[in-house]
């Protein structure tokens, strides 16, 4: 997604370089992550916490604790920095969000959530030094690039590039195999 502001774009960072991003990243702060399971952030936290190595910090000042964890009121009340701000919260709140984020050293990438984009935030982000993502899933991308993603965004433990094929006797209601009815 790119879009001209002033004459000049912005877009994500190529798929190598956010390969490149999340192998590097050792500790990841979930800013606004909820206790709510029925929330993304929650499914998200639930994913980084078993399929990754990640170092994973929880910032809600509403909740005291996610999926076990302690949750932190602030970024700068972490015990440490974060390489990744994985950020889940309204596009109004970004540009106090990226103040947060700019006001402690060693923080090294802004991530927004699907649904943020903010071209002006971004470029303000990239001067400071940040690596900016936008509009994606960080769950999302660890597992496309881990080899653990199906369309619906998930792990099926199947490895394979071909869909399953039905064939016209098995599409038939009731109808059975000849492995099922005993034939060898």
């Amino acid at each position: 997604m790119t879009e001209a502001s002033n004459g000049a774009a912005w877009t994500n960072p190529a798929p190598g370089e956010r390969l490149a991003l999340l192998r590097r990243t050792r500790g990841v702060a979930m800013l606004g992550a909820s206790p709510n399971p029925a929330r993304a952030s929650n499914f998200v936290a639930t994913y980084l916490l078993a399929s990754t190595d990640y170092d994973v910090y929880f910032v809600n000042p509403n909740a005291k604790e996610i999926l076990g964890r302690p949750v932190y009121p602030s970024l700068a009340e972490l015990p440490v920095v974060p390489d990744l701000v994985d950020t889940f919260r309204r596009p109004a709140d970004l540009p106090g969000v990226l103040d947060e984020v700019l006001a402690i050293d060693g923080i090294k990438a802004w991530w927004l959530q699907f649904g943020l984009w903010e071209p002006e935030l971004a470029r303000r982000a990239e001067d400071a030094g940040l690596t900016v993502v936008m509009d994606r899933c960080l769950k999302i991308e660890h597992a496309r690039f881990h080899g653990g993603l199906h369309l619906a965004g998930f792990n099926t433990g199947v490895i394979t590039s071909r869909r399953a094929t039905v064939s016209p006797a098995r599409a038939e209601p009731g109808a059975r195999s000849a492995r099922a009815r005993g034939a060898r």
